[in-house]
């Protein structure tokens, strides 16, 4: 039997995202979350654009997540966060969106907003973990693959 060397598995890493290159990645991994997905043009005018912070979550070279943000003045909106199908579960998250919050601070961002399905029981979390708190309600807001309608629970906490 030949001896093998063992390999750790691949370490997780919060890297910016500054092109569009990787616009079709985002589109396709987004599809995995969200009953109306974002398409890569999208994604690629919003990478292009001023104002707009983004982050991958890289697992070894591959895109396990990403999150990408709206910057105006000292505010932000956290337009959208994915993680893969591979990537939940495994406290991932929670780095992808501290070292996101850290990187707006930084960039002078004081208050973040956002907004969530009422029934994501995770991202919920998630986002209160981080001091987020809830602001106020839309009804009907979001279309859930089954034709039915789920309401956005629109959040923020202070940052920096």
């Amino acid at each position: 039997m030949k001896w093998m060397p063992f390999r750790s598995p691949p370490v997780a890493h919060v890297a910016p995202l500054t092109s569009a290159d990787r616009a079709g990645e985002l589109a396709a991994l987004h599809a995995t979350a969200f009953a109306r997905p974002w398409e890569a043009d999208e994604f690629e005018r919003m990478l292009c654009e001023r104002g707009h912070a983004a982050h991958a979550l890289m697992i070894g070279s591959l895109l396990g997540g990403f999150v990408l943000s709206r910057q105006v003045l000292d505010e932000a909106e956290i337009l959208t966060i994915v993680l893969g199908p591979a990537s939940r579960g495994a406290g991932l998250s929670r780095q992808l969106l501290s070292a996101h919050l850290a990187a707006l601070a930084a960039q002078g961002v004081r208050r973040v907003h956002l907004e969530v399905d009422d029934g994501n029981a995770p991202a919920l979390a998630l986002y209160r973990r981080h001091g987020f708190s809830e602001t106020g309600r839309r009804a009907s807001y979001y279309a859930r693959p089954d034709g039915s309608r789920a309401n956005a629970i629109m959040m923020q906490a202070a940052v920096g």
